[in-house]
């Protein structure tokens, strides 16, 4: 059997293919981010091909995305498709030196499907969407065919380039030999190595400059919305929220906090991009089936308009048990239900044709509410101000949904621009066409915050302690078992409200040795925590929440 060598100078030549394939798409990217800049940051490829990802991807690998990566889960996903462009742009290049304009070609095919994921986003604007993943593609392809003519020299063609059917490219004789000679003069006549550098050297630091200025005039382009949210005042509340009781708020080391600062709140949602709105252009439509006054509001419209401020918990339906998918923040807005019912909208019990809500946001999403839920008292709201500020742009500035008592992915629409009255049967909402359920009432929940899973526990007495909520029905019982023993009740922090969480505490005498600690809560109807465990999807996660605990 014939032993192949494979010459130092092949391989040398393969991982500069390679690394022109990786220089190929970094020009790519950056081009088309800098379009992206002047036609909209939301158009960029990585941006829109990570949307079209997030869409396709199925309910229960986007759950253990959240569950296992957390609010990291879109970054996580763009170093994904980062190093998957990085990859198929190196076999390209290896590609590229055989079949250079194929190789180039396989690049541009990178922005035919970066264009129609574009086409196909929820939010797209159109065709300007495409224009970013086309140019990038173009300029990508055209510095590939460059880089890799610099490698095979100018004579060369398909029979000088190595492959595996060429025995002097792979034994290291006199052919590949004669055609590297010039290596010392910086020329040969299967490559030019000068001629490569300068290539790759211009291209490297022009693709730099080209992505730096577009992310500069990114920047730019969200320095009006920023500027707009700088010179909101919030008006002050015609219906303030009452005091919150002092002993509401316990002071244990370890428990959190009875309000969520707006840093620490969750964000789960599918935006790769945080959309930056002027307030002074956004609009708000209402319209649809039973909406007989169909209107159109301004920002300011909504802040000249009595404002409720009330204490509202809210909860993600991808939260597991005792998950930090929760907080508690005080909001500011309009009573939801008054602009329903100005618009002539009935609720289903009282003879209204529809019996959805559905939200749209500026990125494309849809949620679906209830109609009957909005209209039943409860202090449904187009929230516009958070913890006293205006809302954060992660959190839906200008304008967002907050309704009580019903999980987030039904009922709180950040970046809220479209509100239209429909039915169930007609139309389906984003998370519902991806197997979640119509309705998602919260269901009711306690959390060991005190002490954390497997902590090592003095002797003595610890305390244990953590929060409990059932939102639009309160929390009227929480106990706790160690072991298999009896459940035993523990101490609740005053209540706010029904719509907020509540804290509790129990002081544990502690003994020798490892110990399961579980609680459980009641809600404001009777019903007790379930037992039973259920994950996420469809409706929300269910079962009691336990740690263990080593005693000393």
């Amino acid at each position: 059997m014939r032993v192949v060598r494979i010459n130092r100078r092949t391989v040398k030549r393969g991982a500069l293919a390679a690394a022109s394939g990786l220089l190929a798409g970094y020009t790519a990217l950056a081009v088309g981010e800098l379009a992206a800049s002047l036609v909209r940051p939301q158009a960029g490829p990585v941006t829109v091909v990570g949307g079209a990802a997030i869409d396709r991807t199925p309910a229960w690998l986007k759950d253990y995305a959240i569950r296992t990566f957390g609010q990291n889960d879109k970054l996580v996903l763009q170093l994904g498709i980062l190093a998957t462009i990085g990859l198929l742009a190196a076999l390209l290049g290896l590609f590229a030196l055989r079949h250079r304009r194929t190789g180039s070609v396989g690049i541009l095919v990178f922005g035919l499907v970066g264009a129609g994921a574009a086409l196909t986003r929820p939010d797209s604007a159109g065709a300007g969407d495409v224009l970013p993943s086309l140019l990038g593609a173009v300029a990508g392809a055209l510095v590939l065919y460059v880089l890799i003519g610099h490698l095979n020299g100018p004579n060369a063609t398909a029979s000088t380039v190595p492959g595996p059917d060429r025995r002097t490219d792979l034994d290291g004789s006199a052919g590949l030999d004669g055609r590297l000679a010039g290596d010392a003069a910086g020329q040969g006549a299967g490559w030019n190595r000068r001629g490569f550098l300068i290539a790759a050297g211009v291209t490297a630091l022009a693709s730099t400059a080209a992505g730096a200025l577009g992310r500069t005039l990114t920047g730019r382009s969200g320095q009006g919305a920023a500027a707009s949210r700088a010179a909101v005042r919030l008006p002050a509340p015609a219906s303030a929220a009452a005091a919150t009781p002092a002993r509401a708020a316990l002071r244990i080391p370890g428990i959190s906090a009875f309000t969520t600062p707006n840093k620490d709140f969750y964000r789960v949602d599918t935006a790769l991009v945080v959309p930056k709105l002027d307030a002074d252009t956004w609009r708000l439509r209402i319209h649809g089936k039973g909406v007989s006054r169909p209107r159109t509001y301004t920002f300011q419209d909504l802040l000249n308009r009595p404002l409720i401020e009330r204490n509202i918990t809210l909860t993600c339906v991808s939260n597991e048990v005792g998950g930090p998918y929760v907080g508690n923040a005080r909001w500011l807005g309009v009573r939801l239900a008054d602009l329903l019912e100005e618009a002539g909208v009935k609720a289903p019990s009282k003879g209204g044709p529809a019996d959805q809500l559905v939200a749209r946001s500026v990125d494309g999403m849809t949620l679906g509410t209830p109609v009957e839920d909005l209209l039943d008292g409860r202090d449904a709201m187009l929230a516009v101000g958070m913890n006293g500020e205006p809302l954060p742009f992660d959190h839906g500035f200008p304008v967002r949904m907050v309704v009580p008592g019903l999980y987030g992915y039904v009922s709180a629409c950040k970046w809220i621009e479209d509100i239209e009255l429909t039915t169930f049967a007609s139309y389906d909402p984003y998370w519902v066409k991806r197997k979640w359920a119509r309705k998602a009432p919260i269901k009711t929940q306690a959390r060991i915050d005190t002490p954390k899973p497997f902590a090592q526990a003095a002797a003595g007495t610890v305390m244990v302690a953590g929060v409990a909520w059932a939102q639009h029905r309160g929390v009227e019982r929480v106990e706790v078992r160690i072991d298999d023993g009896p459940w035993q009740e523990a101490q609740l922090a005053e209540q706010d409200t029904t719509d907020t969480w509540r804290q509790w505490s129990y002081p544990w005498k502690t003994t020798p040795g490892g110990h399961n600690l579980t609680v459980r809560a009641t809600d404001g109807a009777g019903q007790v925590q379930t037992e039973q465990r259920a994950r996420t999807i469809p409706d929300g996660a269910s079962g009691w929440h336990s740690v263990f605990v080593t005693a000393t």
